[in-house]
């Protein structure tokens, strides 16, 4: 009941809503565009491809030194640095949204793609804004619950975006369906203008790496003005985040431990584009979906979130991520058997949906509590979208060959190979089980 009550602070609650904005946007690109292109005659092989688009949440690193460091003028001076880029990356979203709601798949998937484009690098703008406000605005011992509160929302905002789009695309069509997600994107908006802009703070690691920037500056000094500017920033604001990793973990393991941040989620990527294909190509129709989604997947979806939390506070972040891995093969096996099943069955898709919610809930709740564990309070933007960028960009890639995967070998032997992808990740946990690093405190940092 102890652990239970860290819910009820306003810092975690607000977590819930900021989860919500940051999950809206992802099935709507994703999954839920995927069926809304399949329904209208797409090539899966295309539907596939689009799936690239997903690249720039893999990419997002590169421009997170500007949301750590860059004050966006005005908004800046009105609600602060986190904040500021969270309302801009919001007000982003809405405008993508509704860019989408007015295209039509049938005159050709050229401006589907741009406004995905566009709608992605919004979102992964938020991500990076959102993550580092969570980690600034909360202690360590914080960081289960407020992963736990973000992942409940975000999975809100999946079934939302997922069952509910097309539940709304089912009755009213799918631009009425788009124009109200667009909508609900003010829940961010609004949560965003009532919460607290965190306090910085900086180690003395960080200040000590920073003042070899100001070195580097007086060695430098017959360069002119600018190029001095420029190196110092790309020092201080892409550098030292890396060197402070690596002198933080020592190079082998932080070299083994960005590993596994690649290999973790490859599953859940590789297969996320096929799934409502899937569903639809096996002869069920969008109803059917979405309200099997909303009735079994959203209740099981916050099991898994909450068990994950529950796990790492009672048994240890290891654990989790151990229950995560297994969870995630056993649904797409799962996924498999169902695809060998000759016609439709409601409970076969309800059965399938729950074990993959659960999987997802208790998955993401593991991995966001982990890398917040490895981030350092200077460099929270950069180093948090480092690696969730390295955890999505081997999926992405991955996915976006999916379409052509499943023409050739079918759906049954697609999803047991994306359930084999989850085993390279088990290994790396096991290599890590003695270092550490899986429950926050790596005792072999700095090379000892």
């Amino acid at each position: 009941m102890q652990a239970l009550a860290v819910y009820r602070k306003p810092t975690v609650l607000s977590m819930l809503f900021l989860g919500f904005s940051a999950g809206l946007p992802f099935y709507l690109v994703f999954q839920t565009l995927s069926a809304w292109l399949r329904q209208e005659g797409i090539e899966r092989a295309t539907i596939g491809m689009l799936a690239w688009v997903g690249l720039v949440y893999a990419i997002k690193f590169l421009w997170s030194p500007v949301v750590d460091r860059a004050r966006i003028p005005l908004l800046f001076a009105w609600l602060g640095k986190r904040r500021s880029w969270m309302l801009l990356a919001q007000l982003g979203i809405a405008l993508g949204l509704v860019n989408l709601a007015t295209s039509n798949p049938a005159t050709g998937v050229t401006q589907i793609a741009l406004g995905a484009l566009f709608l992605a690098f919004c979102s992964a703008t938020q991500d990076i804004a959102v993550d580092a406000w969570r980690i600034e605005s909360a202690p360590v011992e914080m960081q289960g619950a407020m992963a736990a509160a973000y992942q409940i929302g975000y999975r809100a905002a999946l079934i939302t975006g997922g069952a509910g789009a097309l539940g709304l695309a089912q009755g009213y069509g799918w631009t009425t369906s788009y124009a109200i997600m667009a909508a609900l994107a003010g829940v961010g908006i609004v949560t965003t203008l009532l919460v607290r802009e965190p306090q910085e703070h900086v180690s003395r690691e960080s200040a000590e790496r920073e003042a070899r920037v100001v070195d580097w500056l007086e060695t430098k000094a017959h360069w002119p003005g600018s190029l001095r500017e420029i190196g110092a920033t790309f020092i201080g604001a892409v550098i030292c985040p890396l060197t402070d990793f690596f002198a933080r973990y020592g190079g082998r393991l932080a070299i083994v431990t960005l590993l596994l941040i690649g290999t973790y989620r490859l599953t859940e990527f590789t297969m996320g584009s096929m799934a409502n294909p899937f569903y639809i190509d096996h002869g069920y129709s969008l109803g059917q979906i979405a309200t099997i989604v909303k009735a079994f997947g959203l209740p099981v979806s916050m099991i898994g979130v909450v068990l994950g939390g529950v796990v790492i506070v009672r048994f240890g972040l290891r654990r989790a991520l151990f229950l995560g891995s297994g969870l995630i093969i056993a649904s797409n096996l799962g996924f498999s058997l169902l695809a060998t099943t000759t016609t439709p069955t409601l409970i076969g898709l309800a059965l399938v949906n729950s074990l993959d919610n659960l999987a997802q809930g208790v998955h993401g709740t593991a991995l966001i509590a982990f890398l917040s564990s490895l981030t350092s309070s200077r460099y929270t933007a950069t180093q948090y979208a480092l690696f969730s960028s390295l955890y999505a960009l081997p999926g992405k890639l991955l996915e976006g060959t999916s379409g052509f995967v499943v023409d050739a070998i079918g759906y049954p032997v697609f999803f047991t190979y994306t359930a084999a992808l989850s085993i390279p990740g088990l290994v790396l946990l096991f290599w890590l089980l003695r270092t550490g690093v899986l429950d926050g405190r790596p005792v072999l940092a700095a090379g000892k």
